[in-house]
């Protein structure tokens, strides 16, 4: 079965912030989307209210809420308020976006993160939802010779992964192949473009004026976040991977915008997709 195409909401946080929740996926919904994972909406009474309106009014499927172990409200210290949450939507899966700084800090930190997912994911499970686990790329740091995903993965079997083609890529390795790797296992899939930009003309003229420090700095940042379809990752074989491997959803996020807005970027991706053949999934 074909995966279906939504949004990530944390691509729309400055909308959410300066026009309301509603208000905001209804301009999504006039785009196309009719999916969405929930993420960078505090899940006051309120927003959850208004979520379920997005739901019944827009016709939106929730594919996922977010949620952490660490932090005034997690899914240790508010499970039941989460799995209510959860329930309210729909939702039948909950993602943790990046494990805490912390947890990064040894081969120890990282398994007794591992540990507490999967005791969450087993308790979830009793209610009928899944946890996943989003990588970045320090996920692909290497801890005594293994990926940190690796310990993740093999620490907590109870837990799917969510995998973000963009950071997989920034890690040095390939989306197609990571989700060959974790078949099975992943259910949600993030399409974010990897994109190496070019150089702004000034930085040209001050290497002529004989300053190379905005070379230097403009170097450290060539490679952007991208609208899907504008940077360089193989989206018909990732989409192809991500179908073959099992995913249920295929997340389109985005994290920065370098003077376009969130919603003109969502634009773009979703016309690339139509493009690309993928209109019947929106």
């Amino acid at each position: 079965m074909s995966a279906r195409i939504g949004v990530q909401a944390f691509t729309l946080r400055e909308e959410f912030a300066r026009q309301g929740v509603f208000e905001t996926f209804e301009q999504v919904g006039g785009i196309g989307y009719r999916v969405a994972e929930i993420s960078a909406i505090p899940m006051t009474p309120e927003n959850v209210a208004e979520l379920v309106r997005v739901r019944d009014e827009l016709g939106f499927d929730m594919a996922s809420i977010s949620g952490g172990l660490t932090g005034e409200r997690s899914l240790t210290t508010a499970f039941d308020a989460f799995v209510a949450d959860a329930k309210a939507l729909g939702a039948d899966m909950i993602r943790i976006g990046m494990l805490p700084a912390g947890a990064m800090a040894t081969p120890g930190t990282v398994a007794a993160f591992a540990d507490g997912c999967n005791e969450v994911a087993k308790r979830l499970g009793d209610h009928g939802i899944a946890l996943h686990y989003h990588n970045h790329h320090i996920d692909f740091a290497k801890y005594e010779g293994r990926y940190l995903l690796d310990v993740i993965a093999e620490r907590s079997p109870l837990v799917g992964l969510e995998i973000d083609a963009h950071w997989v890529q920034r890690g040095g390795l390939d989306p197609v192949r990571t989700l060959h790797k974790y078949a099975g296992r992943v259910a949600m899939v993030h399409l974010k473009d990897y994109r190496v930009a070019r150089l702004d003309p000034a930085v040209f003229a001050a290497l002529d004026a004989g300053d190379r420090e905005p070379w230097a700095e403009g170097m450290k940042h060539v490679v952007q976040f991208a609208e899907v379809g504008e940077g360089n990752l193989d989206w018909p074989s990732i989409i192809a991977a991500a179908d073959e491997t099992g995913a249920r959803y295929l997340l389109v996020e985005q994290d920065e915008f370098y003077g376009r807005t969130a919603v003109e970027c969502l634009t773009t991706s979703h016309d690339n997709l139509v493009a690309m053949g993928y209109g019947d999934r929106f």
